[in-house]
């Protein structure tokens, strides 16, 4: 038997009037946002850091999709891995190296392997070593560091929510996938 999600995706009609001009932008393609558009508030304070984090980020396309597909991996989400795969080839990684994000680290380049480091440390020990800080900063600066964690942070949230409400892949998604099979 199959649970109904108290946190569905919500459908068009079904839409807060609150969010109304969000409906026709990147909360409404996304079953994602579908699912939070059930907390207005929330949906509109986290629209900012959503478009920084996506748009505007110190990683850069490339390495921000490397630490989305290793968040997603680590957090066992499908959603976000599946829609990542997407992401990541638009930003130019090919599917063996999207594969890579989910290890074996000695398959990674040495940026990729410095990066999944990064996510690992933040899953496993709640913080970044000195190390790992030291090489992060050297390689990509202050905000690239911070914009790394908040990341992390930004996509565990999502992770969460899809995990615990079963948020399906959206079909226009799912489509291309099926079209254009994963395949590392």
């Amino acid at each position: 038997m199959t649970s109904v999600s108290p946190l569905a995706p919500l459908a068009d009609q079904d839409w807060p009037e609150a969010l109304a001009d969000l409906r026709t932008g990147f909360a409404g393609r996304l079953n994602i946002y579908r699912t939070m558009a059930h907390h207005p508030d929330l949906l509109r304070a986290w629209s900012g850091l959503r478009d920084h984090i996506v748009h505007h980020t110190a990683l850069g396309p490339v390495r921000a999709e490397v630490v989305i597909l290793r968040t997603g991996f680590r957090l066992g989400s499908e959603y976000e891995w599946q829609q990542h795969i997407e992401r990541a080839r638009a930003a130019g990684l090919s599917d063996s190296r999207i594969a890579t994000t989910m290890g074996p680290k000695a398959a990674m380049n040495d940026e990729d392997r410095l990066l999944t480091d990064a996510v690992d440390e933040l899953f496993d020990t709640k913080r970044l070593a000195p190390a790992t800080r030291q090489a992060l900063l050297a390689a990509y600066g202050k905000a690239a560091l911070l914009d790394l964690m908040a990341t992390v942070g930004f996509y565990s949230t999502l992770g969460f929510i899809l995990n615990s409400f079963e948020t399906p892949l959206d079909e226009d998604i799912a489509d291309r996938l099926a079209a254009h099979p994963f395949d590392p």
